[in-house]
Order: C-alpha cells, then structure tokens, then sequence
C-alpha cells in the first residue's frame, strides 16, 4: 500500500517542523507529487509484467501472439474496444491468452488425439472429450488380430453399456455412416475418418458448506407426500445431480465421467456403491467416487437429543441408490434410498430424521447468475460498518443485525459510517424470517450474501390480516442493495414512505408533484426471486400468477442486474410522480406463462415507468409508459410501450404485433424485409397471398427455441441448437441475444472450428457436437 507521505518523510526535520507551524502547506503539496510518483512507478512495473502471457494486460496479448507466428481468426467477428468493459470480454474470447501462451506447445503436439481436447479447454473455455468414432466400428476381426476393446453389437444385458448409449461415453458398436461430421444438416458420425469433440455448455454449481464449523444447507421436507421424503433442491423441486469435476493428473489423458460437470447416473452412482461394499467387505481401501467429503454429494442427519444441535454424517454404506420417480419405493432400516437423477432422498418410514436433513450438492447451470457458489464483484459504500450473519457469527439472523444498525445509529447520530449497513450473510443456509425494513433519509441497507455462498431467504405465510412479503419502505434519498440471495416462499414489496390510509388528506389538497424529492435508488444483483414464489417437484410454479417484485411510488431508479426474477407490478401515481426508471441488464424476467405479465400496473393499461433492458431474456408480456433503449434482448411475448417518440430497440427479437419505438436490425423484421425485397425484385411473383406465407414461414423459423423455460431445470433459458442462427448470432456483436449474451458461444465455436481444422490429423475430419 501506497504511503501518502514517504517523499515527505525523507526531508530533515528543520524543514518539517517549519512546515507545520505554518499549516503543512509543504506536506499537502509532496502528497500531490507523490501521487504522481506512485503512477509512473505502477506504470513502470506494468511494462516489466506486460513481458510474460501470464502478467501482462489484455491489450498486450495480440502483439505478443504475433511474435510467435499466433494469428486470430477473423471470421469470429472484430476486436472489441479496449476502453469498455463489453469489448474487453469480446476480446478475452476472440483472442484467448491460454491459447497464446500453449501455443508452441501445441504445435509440438499436432495430431494427437488429447491435443483436440485441449484445445476445446483453451480456445473455447468449455470442458470437452474428444472421440474417435471409427472405434466404435463394428467389423468382423481376425482371430490371430483380436480387439477387445473395440466396441462390441448390441447385448441387452449390458446394462451400463446401454446406458451410455449415444452419449460420449458409449461403448456399443455401430455400422457405417456416410454422412459428413461436419454437415451443417445432419451430421454423422459412425466413420473412419470422424474424429468428434463433445462440448459441455452446462457448469456444475455447488451448494455446500465453505466452513467446516458451518451447517450444510439444509433439504427439504415434502410433508404433502411423506414426512420421510426429502429432496436435496431447498425449494422442494427435482434437480438432477452433477457431478463435480475432478482434474485430470496426465496431460495425454482423455477426459472421462469425473472430469466432466456431467449428470450423475443412477447406474454409475449404484455402480460406485457396489465397489464400496466390496472393498468394505474385503478390508481394502476404496474412496468413493462421487459421495464423501470434496464429493458431489454429501448427506448429514441431525441428532436432537444434543443441545446444540450437532449435525452426523451418513456414511457410504448407508446410502442405498435406488429410482424414487413416484415415491414408491420404502428403504429397508438403517438406510437412506437416494435418486441422483431427481435429487430425492427416502428414509425408512419408522426412522424418521427429527433433528433434520442437511445435504451439499452439485447442479447444473449455464451462467454466473441468479447467485450462486461463485465470484461475485462487491460493492458497498466506501463508509460503512459491518454486520455479519451466520451460525458462527455474532448475529444468527437478518433481523437481529438490523435491530443493531438501528441501535448504533441511535448511539451515533453524527457517524456517517452507522447510516450505510451492509449485512452479509456468510454461509449457504436458509433464513426462515419477516422482514419489514424501513429507510429514513440519506441511509443505506445492503443485504448481501458472501462471496462464494448462496443463502435462501424463505418467507412464509405468517400473517392473516397483512403480507408476509420482504417488505422495504423507503424514505426519499435512501438506497437498499440486494445481492447474491435467492428469496423464496412471497414476493419482495418496495415503497416509498407515504401517510397511512386513513391519515391521507382528501384527494383535491394531495400536492400535485413530488418531482422535487431526493431519489429512492434499488440495486438487485445476482438475485434469484423465484418465479412463482415457489415449485412443485416437477418445477412448475405453486403461485404462477404472483408477482416477485412490487414497487410502489418509488421517485428514483430500480437496477436489476444479473438475476433471475418473476413478474414486476409497478404502482406509481401517474399524477404525483414521474415514470419510475427501471433498468435491466444480463437478466431473466420470467412471468412462468408467455400470456401472464412480466412488466405491467395491475387496473392501468401501462406500468408509468421508462424501460432501459440490455442483455436480457423476457418470459411474458411487458407493458410500459416509455422504453428508453433495448438491445440485444430476446422478448418471448408482445411488448406494449405507449409513449413511441422516444427510445430505440436494436438488435433484438420483438414479437409480430409489439408497439414499441424505433426498431433497428431486430427480428423478425429483417427476414420480413428480405422476403419483400425478393419478391420485388422477382418477376411475376407480385402474389400479395405467397408473399404473406413466405414471411409466416420466416417469422416461425426465427422465433427463439429454448432447451427449456422452466425455472429449476438446468437448460433454463439456453437457446437450443435448432434455433435460427439469427438469434444465436443476432446481437450487435455477432453473439447470441438474450441472457446469456456475454458467453459469447458464437465466437467460442468459430474460434475453435479454425483451430481444430488447424490441428486436426491429416486425413482426419473433426466434429463438434454439444453434450449440454
């Protein structure tokens, strides 16, 4: 760290001690100087590290590729600008240092089958196993030449075998296929020259304890079927289970099931449980694959007879795999029954867990958003004071944090630091609890979750005679940040202060503008507020029509950033205040339904606020006074603006029938103009009724195609591989629209199609197929 004074440190003490007895007017200006020094010496040390791949700037990675011959490629799109943080992400795709740093090596290394899959590691940042197809050939073989490995015709008792079927995995044998690998139809496979590199798109996500003196995350209890059925989600839905990807220990190794973030097979977890037995039964050492500590999965069970509460694990032989689909199946004494394929658990009913299920898992996800176990930029208030949550800290719940901010603020009026709280909660656990939080003047709350852990806010139905929501009134000029929790169970409720029912003044003495009033400022980033409230096992939404988030009479600005949300009710009073700004960027507005409401005013035909969304993917209508700009957004449902004079809508996908302003290059307007422009250049096709059909054909071909768009699901919101390619390549940037825009996966895949032809065996052809 940087001393302010060290230049004025080295003067003698004579000039010093004059100095002060004249205001330190010597010191204030060596400060300024020093300031300057520390620039030029940060500068100065910058260039010695812009000398080596490993420390030097991202400007600086193209010209050092260049001196060993490494060459961009170009039909990947240009370089984005330096000087924005979107063209910096741009570019650590288009020109990927790893690749630049390894690529000597790969050239040494040309031809080799684990050089394909380092590649795919490099260039496109995705996990990958790379498979030659003409091994699993079948043919007949000579006997004096035999191939035991080779694969082998169909045997419907290899039930693993069948298992794997056309996965990367597969070990069964096939007959010819001539088709190309690379055919942008129907690709084949089944050749002697395909070589096939399977990507992974999906991450595995933990949900675990980053402390061993912390609880696990607890299960949930699905009373409305069995007091003994628990699923491992905390929201009660099914949720496959991943496994956690261990590395691999030689470079030339071919990555197999545990290298990758892959779903859990029932048949290799009952595969590994068999092994363990085994080897428990024999005395000999054997570390489970995929259940234990630094596992995919754990399972601890509370004993209730200990005050505190003391948490004991499951042990490996306890745990029986077995298929829960319809709850059937009962687990003999002593065991617990577990599916990985839908994340359930069955205790025998007589040995009921009382003292509690606490569970660490992995799932499936494509993005860092909604929050999460992962790296989250934090920010906060450069005064402000500190108060912790969790079962080791000095606070075991919200609201007992916040009572002590109230507290110290009343001690200390005059602090700045007490008027900015930021409540973090430091594990991944569930905080049963009513908040109803009121902001004075000039005050700040942040509630955050720590860096690298997930705590769910479950808010239950409490009350009768009022909501039970997160409810947040606000005084003008305050600030509320949330980030990184998954709120579930109601919806978050945020109002402006405003007189009570009964003490407002009759309607014709209401002051005619609050314009003049300080603005309220809402952040929300890397939330989830479930769709729905809550889900089912089958991740169909309990209270589908329910908003997440309410706003009522907010003079300010509301920012979601980042997160995953339900449906939005704007209550503002159209009269009284101006439209409430709302922006929203790399997002997921999700209303459960396309008919329901994503944006909307419940008994107005608009919601009075002005709409800036960037990035983002919309499940719903929305319905709103002005929208201000939106780009690179995918709009499943109409969008209704009333105020069409202003703002700008680029490079998105709007629905036929939409009211919005000024559209430019979005869809499906662009194919609509070609086919118009065709038959206008077309001679004797002026058919006004073939025309019309064309256009219907075009709309439906590029209308966005999701692998899913149920909450809970890990395909969630990932565009499917038959959707248009004007869509997964329809952003400002060449890259895909929607929410999960900044993967960049257009770019990813182009750069890696050039390198793998680069470095692919002669006489070889290389296919990339997606696995997830």
């Amino acid at each position: 760290m940087s001393q302010p004074d060290r230049l004025y440190h080295l003067l003698p003490v004579i000039y010093r001690q004059r100095d002060a007895e004249q205001g330190y007017p010597l010191r204030d200006l060596l400060r300024v100087i020093t300031e300057q020094v520390d620039g030029v010496e940060t500068n100065i040390d910058q260039l010695y590290e812009n000398w080596f791949i490993e420390t030097c700037e991202d400007w600086v990675v193209p010209y050092i590729g260049d001196l060993i011959g490494y060459s961009p490629v170009h039909a990947a799109g240009q370089p984005g600008n330096v000087h924005t943080p979107q063209g910096r992400k741009l570019n650590q795709i288009l020109i990927p240092r790893r690749e630049v740093a390894n690529t000597l090596r790969y050239r040494r290394r040309k031809g080799t089958l684990a050089l394909l899959e380092k590649l795919a590691n490099d260039v496109a940042g995705l996990p990958a196993r790379a498979v030659e197809f003409y091994k699993l050939l079948g043919w007949t073989q000579h006997l004096n030449h035999l191939r035991p490995q080779q694969g082998r015709t169909v045997d419907l008792r290899q039930r693993p075998a069948l298992e794997l079927l056309d996965s990367p995995f597969e070990q069964l044998a096939h007959t010819i296929d001539v088709r190309h690998i690379q055919s942008p139809y129907d690709a084949g496979r089944y050749n002697l020259p395909n070589v096939g590199v399977f990507l992974w798109r999906l991450r595995a996500y933990s949900v675990t304890q980053k402390k061993l003196s912390v609880y696990p995350p607890p299960a949930y209890c699905l009373e409305e079927v069995s007091p003994n059925c628990y699923t491992f989600s905390v929201l009660g839905n099914d949720v496959q289970l991943y496994n956690r990807p261990q590395p691999e220990s030689d470079p030339t190794h071919i990555a197999d099931e545990l290298n990758l973030p892959v779903p859990i097979r029932r048949q290799a977890f009952q595969q590994d449980h068999q092994q363990f037995l085994a080897a428990r039964e024999q005395h000999w050492p054997y570390n489970s694959l995929y259940y234990g500590e630094d596992k995919s999965l754990q399972i601890w069970v509370g004993r209730p007879q200990q005050t505190p509460l003391t948490l004991q694990k499951v042990p490996f032989h306890r745990v029986l795999p077995a298929d829960l689909t319809d709850w059937q199946y009962t687990p003999p004494p002593g065991v617990v029954a577990v599916d990985p394929v839908l994340g359930r658990m069955v205790f025998p009913p007589r040995q009921l867990p009382k003292g509690g299920v606490w569970v660490t898992y992995h799932y499936g996800f494509s993005a860092d958003i909604g929050g999460g176990e992962y790296d989250r930029p934090q920010r906060q208030p450069a005064q402000h004071t500190l108060y912790q949550v969790g079962t080791e800290d000095a606070y075991p719940s919200l609201n007992a944090a916040i009572a002590q901010w109230q507290t110290d603020q009343e001690n200390h009026p005059d602090q700045e630091a007490y008027r900015h709280a930021v409540v973090e909660v430091t594990d991944s656990g569930v905080y049963t609890e009513q908040l109803d939080l009121r902001l004075s003047a000039h005050q700040s709350l942040q509630i955050r979750a720590a860096n690298y852990t997930r705590p769910v806010i479950r808010l239950l139905d409490y009350q009768t005679e009022a909501t039970d929501s997160l409810r947040v009134i606000a005084q003008p000029g305050s600030r509320l940040v949330l980030e990184g929790l998954l709120i579930t169970g109601r919806g978050v409720q945020i109002q402006r202060a405003m007189p009570d029912f009964l003490d407002t003044p009759a309607p014709e003495s209401v002051p005619s503008s609050d314009n003049a009033l300080p603005p309220i400022q809402v952040s929300i980033r890397h939330c989830t507020l479930v769709p729905g409230w809550t889900l089912h096992c089958d991740c169909e939404p309990k209270r589908p029509a329910e908003p997440s988030l309410e706003l009522f009479n907010l003079i300010g600005c509301v920012e979601i950033e980042h997160s995953i949300i339900g449906s939005i009710q704007i209550n503002q009073d159209e009269a009284a205040t101006d439209p409430l700004t709302l922006r929203v960027s790399d997002s997921i507005l999700d209303a459960t339904a396309l008919e329901q409401m994503a944006i909307d005013a419940p008994g107005c035909p608009v919601a009075y606020a002005r709409l800036t969304i960037l990035r983002s993917t919309v499940l719903g209508q929305i319905q709103v006074h002005g929208l201000d700009l939106a780009e690179n957004c995918i709009f499943m449902s109409q969008v209704l603006v009333a105020s069409r004079q202003q703002g700008c809508v680029r490079f998105c996908y709007v629905p036929p029938g939409s009211r919005t302003p000024r559209r430019y290059r979005c869809q499906p307007d662009l194919v609509e103009q070609a086919i118009a422009e065709r038959f206008k250049q077309a001679v004797g096709t002026d058919n006004a009724i073939a025309q019309e059909q064309a256009k219907t054909r075009e709309r439906d071909r590029v209308r966005p195609q999701f692998n899913s768009i149920r909450y809970g699901t890990p395909t969630y919101c990932q565009l499917a591989q038959t959707c248009a390619e004007e869509i997964q390549q329809g952003a400002d940037d060449e890259s895909e629209m929607g929410a999960f825009h900044d993967l960049f996966h257009p770019q990813r895949l182009t750069n890696l199609r050039t390198r793998l032809d680069e470095y692919t065996p002669a006489g070889m052809e290389t296919g990339i197929i997606y696995a997830s």
